[in-house]
């Protein structure tokens, strides 16, 4: 199984535009966003090109091929302009050995981890920061932001591909983390 994360999208609809082609490029099944889609949040400036509407309009093209989860500046208002649900605080994807625990991260991080068994991944966003990492039995797993990267990273996107979880750079596919969680 071949899939793409997308984190903190924020509203932006220039960086909407270039996951969706990444996504359609890659040959993933599912395209999992983890959380604040479309509200930029009192703590953020505006990012490049804010125009929610449209971002939901975008996404609203792929919502049969999107698995979401709610982040901390989503709103049941968002939820009324997508076609796909965003409430859910949390998610779980089956893997062969384990499975991936999916959230935005203000809830469940990797100092506040929820139960999880060896091999398992903690999947999340919030912090724009990128990391794929080993912590004991467990892997986190971070793919950064599309629009409001921090800690002096560019946009970035992830990928698990053949056990193994990659952070792109949005602009130009550089690697920037990655972890193998097979057994």
């Amino acid at each position: 199984m071949k899939l793409m994360f997308a984190s903190d999208i924020h509203g932006s609809l220039s960086a909407t535009e270039k996951v969706l082609e990444r996504f359609a490029a890659s040959g993933a099944q599912w395209l999992i966003l983890l959380g604040d889609l479309l509200n930029h949040g009192p703590r953020n400036a505006l990012p490049e090109d804010y125009q929610p509407a449209r971002v939901a309009e975008r996404l609203n093209k792929a919502a049969e091929r999107i698995i979401a989860v709610r982040g901390n500046c989503d709103s049941e208002v968002d939820q009324m302009l997508l076609n796909f649900p965003i409430t859910a605080p949390w998610q779980q994807v089956l893997l062969p050995h384990g499975r991936l625990f999916l959230t935005h991260g203000h809830l469940y991080h990797p100092d506040k981890l929820p139960a999880l068994a060896a091999g398992d991944v903690l999947v999340s966003g919030h912090t724009h920061i990128p990391m794929a990492e080993r912590r004991g039995e467990i892997f986190v797993f971070n793919p950064g932001s599309v629009s409001i990267p921090k800690g002096g990273f560019a946009a970035s996107y992830g990928m698990l591909d053949d056990g193994l979880l990659s952070v792109y750079s949005l602009e130009d596919n550089a690697l920037i983390a990655q972890q193998d969680i097979t057994p």
